[in-house]
């Protein structure tokens, strides 16, 4: 079969299962905007800008600095010439954030999890990975050497047995701290207390915790790791830790080493939003985002609140009758989520007014 023929078949069998995608642009700043081609007006319920950053005054009057002082690109790996001065002050922000010795910054939160499983993913290592965890995690541990145990989701009992019944040289557990798709929460000190009685490396991504938790974790081997794309509305990802762990993954993570820096502008916007974060602006824009979600579902730990059909096709044609109602719900379907679990994946901002809240909850309430 020639390659035109196989991916013909492998679209076709995509479209005949009702799962063919395509993006569709959304010309917009912020959560109101237009959707391309025809223009009508929509309130995205669907952006992980979570505080409303990719739009703060200061974070894009930042990156306009960064490109005029560095130019577009770092035009280089860190380890070559690509690494400015911005991105130490950035780093080192970011290991204050998150209280830790230090931090190191990757071009995504992808790459991070990447560098950072297959860093310590090494034969004779174990890495039990909770099933819901993101797909960067999944493929970090694919890509790693080490073998894989696929823990039930949240499961501490599993996990304590798997760390028992299936030893190994040294042992990662790593995990969501708030899950994509559920929007439910990993116990956090729990599994903390779990690893460091086993002497097990604790792995958190932390990518969608803008509500918490935020755990102590000093003096532990434990890894945190975050995006730069969604609480901080620029891009980029970064793992902040002990020095003895992030300096080995400076060192070997190829998803650093061999790919070109953070763009001045990304890290600068970045930096600036970690200042406003640390604010008492932004303690007002976290209170904004939880009572926002507490508009819609009181007592729901994180911005993601997942409204759960079921069936693929009813779960499309929610969305479409939201859409009919100018708000942009997508519709989460397998693969990204189990079939029979299809579901609207709402997730909510800062950036949201509360009467747009309300009449998403009464049109929800509506379906």
């Amino acid at each position: 079969m020639s390659w035109r023929a196989w991916a013909a078949a492998e679209a076709d069998a995509i479209r005949d299962a009702g799962r063919w995608r395509e993006p569709r642009d959304l010309d917009a700043a912020g959560p109101e905007g237009k959707l391309v081609p025809d223009g009508r007006p929509v309130v995205s319920f669907a952006s992980n800008d979570y505080l409303g950053l990719t739009q703060h005054p200061k974070v894009v009057a930042a990156a306009h600095a960064a490109i005029d002082r560095w130019g577009a690109g770092s035009g280089s790996a860190r380890l070559i010439v690509g690494s400015r001065p911005v991105h130490a002050e950035l780093e080192a922000a970011l290991a204050d954030w998150k209280r830790t010795e230090r931090a190191v910054l990757f071009p995504t939160g992808f790459a991070t999890n990447l560098g950072v499983l297959t860093t310590f993913g090494e034969p004779g290592v174990l890495i039990c990975s909770d099933e819901l965890n993101h797909a960067s995690i999944i493929d970090g541990c694919r890509l790693s050497r080490a073998r894989v145990e696929v823990y039930r989701h949240r499961d501490l009992d599993h996990v304590e047995r798997l760390l028992t019944t299936a030893p190994a040289e040294r042992a990662v557990v790593v995990t969501d701290t708030v899950f994509s798709m559920d929007g439910d929460v990993a116990d956090v000190d729990a599994l903390a207390e779990l690893c460091a009685r086993r002497g097990a490396l604790l792995v958190l991504d932390e990518a969608h915790a803008v509500l918490g938790p935020d755990p102590d974790l000093t003096g532990r081997d434990a890894l945190r790791i975050g995006t730069l794309s969604k609480t901080v509305g620029a891009l980029g990802g970064f793992v902040a830790g002990p020095a003895h762990l992030t300096e080995l993954i400076v060192n070997r993570a190829r998803s650093y080493i061999f790919t070109t820096a953070l763009s001045p502008a990304d890290s600068a916007a970045a930096l600036a939003a970690v200042g406003v974060i640390r604010s008492a602006e932004g303690d007002e824009l976290t209170a904004r985002l939880r009572a926002n979600v507490a508009r819609l579902q009181p007592g729901h730990p994180s911005p993601i609140v997942p409204v759960v059909f079921g069936d693929e096709a009813r779960t499309l044609s929610a969305a479409a009758a939201l859409l009919e109602q100018g708000m942009l719900v997508p519709a989460i379907r397998p693969p990204t989520v189990a079939p029979g679990t299809s579901r609207l994946r709402v997730a909510l901002s800062a950036a949201h007014a509360p009467s747009q809240v309300d009449a998403l909850a009464a049109a929800i309430a509506d379906l």
